[in-house]
């Protein structure tokens, strides 16, 4: 599914409904270039299952966990690795194997660790304010 969005609003709202059909176990890796989007669609994925979620980019923490009403989501960010054996010291393997969803920003870099079945979430600029969203679901 590609989506066209103009702004933040739009990118957002994509990720609620993305949210909307999640379920347990679900892994969502998101592909693009800084300032892409990303972060703004893991804002709309988690508001849309916790209203008053603080959403922040985990750049540095490298991982933030958002209790919902449904499931635990986890966002992780793998920008800052500089190896997959980094995601066992985190304990990435046990998360991804939970009862949560797993939002990954730049999961591909990694691609041997990523569970089958990852839906892969490229992001992509066409414009100063657009950009393509293709989920492949």
């Amino acid at each position: 599914m590609k989506t066209l969005t103009r702004c933040v609003d739009e990118t957002r709202a994509l990720g609620a409904q993305v949210a909307a059909g999640a379920k347990q176990g679900d892994c969502f890796v998101l592909e693009g270039d800084l300032g892409a989007g990303k972060t703004e669609f893991v804002r709309g994925f988690v508001s849309f299952l916790a209203r008053k979620a603080a959403i922040k980019s985990p750049s540095f923490s490298i991982l933030n966990i958002y209790e919902t009403e449904w499931f635990p989501v986890y966002h992780f960010d793998f920008y800052r690795l500089t190896d997959a054996s980094e995601l066992i010291e985190i304990g990435f393997c046990e998360y991804i194997s939970g009862t949560g969803v797993c939002l990954v920003e730049w999961g591909t870099m990694f691609p041997e660790v990523l569970p089958e079945g990852a839906v892969i979430i490229r992001y992509r600029d066409t414009g100063i304010t657009t950009r393509e969203i293709d989920v492949e679901l």
